[in-house]
């Protein structure tokens, strides 16, 4: 029996575990770094928190026996990602990506797409405007740094300690998101401009599609570079990548 972990947190982490948990020729463990502090049901046995850098890593994926690791994290997630491809190679385990394509702009889109989340701050500009940050905990805390405007922040768990600005509201939410109510959640709020990460997929594109319907200003992360390593777009493609690395290791005697 086979051994794939899977480095998740992704709702395509899920799918592909979901896909290959009634497999009788694999072992798939789910791993997810424990941020979240109520994660979603998964189909596999998950194992939770760090590794202890890429050494640990390494000697897990040695201890275990994995035969592949799979990193299906956060398009963002640019250590993690770093230190499984170091993993890998020091494991000599075979490494496979899984990355969701990143949306690109339509006609209609008010895109100013940034490097980075302090010049999304500077986008905002010095007006005051009524913002929607929609970003995750992490990097919510720069936005201090423009106390002039108006913020609805939405995030799985609470942000705490709260944005130290005058006015912030908050939501608690997990997506999937629908674009009526990404619209509706606009309108209510009378949002002036979205601050979002180029996550890809369409789990949480509600807002994007929301802010092209209502003529409202996008600032666009970009998506960092990752490294360099074998990777799929799509579970379909993750699954038929897997299997044709696992029957070309069994005909090597590997």
């Amino acid at each position: 029996m086979r051994h794939i972990l899977i480095l998740g947190g992704t709702i395509e982490a899920r799918q592909l575990a979901g896909r290959l948990a009634g497999r009788s020729d694999l072992k798939v463990t789910l791993s997810l770094a424990g941020r979240t502090a109520q994660p979603a049901a998964q189909p596999v046995p998950v194992r939770v928190g760090g590794f202890g850098g890429v050494e640990g890593l390494a000697a897990y994926l040695a201890a275990q026996r994995i035969d592949v690791l799979v990193d299906a994290t956060h398009p963002y997630a640019v250590t993690i990602a770093a230190h499984a491809a170091e993993a890998s190679a020091l494991a000599k385990t075979p490494i496979l990506a899984l990355r969701r394509p990143a949306w690109t702009a339509v006609a209609g889109d008010r895109w100013t797409e940034v490097e980075d989340v302090d010049n999304a701050v500077a986008a905002l500009g010095n007006t005051p405007r009524r913002v929607f940050l929609a970003i995750g905990r992490k990097e919510v805390g720069a936005f201090a740094a423009a106390p002039q405007h108006d913020y609805l922040i939405r995030s799985v768990d609470p942000i705490e300690p709260p944005l130290q600005v005058p006015r912030a509201a908050y939501l608690v939410a997990r997506g999937p998101f629908r674009e009526d109510d990404e619209r509706a959640l606009l309108k209510q709020h009378r949002i002036e401009c979205v601050v979002a990460k180029n996550s890809g997929g369409s789990a949480t594109y509600g807002k994007i599609a929301a802010a092209r319907a209502l003529d409202v200003a996008v600032i666009m992360l970009r998506r960092p570079a990752l490294s360099d390593v074998p990777a799929a777009e799509t579970v379909q493609d993750a699954v038929g990548w897997l299997d044709h690395a696992l029957a070309s290791g069994a005909e090597r005697g590997v």
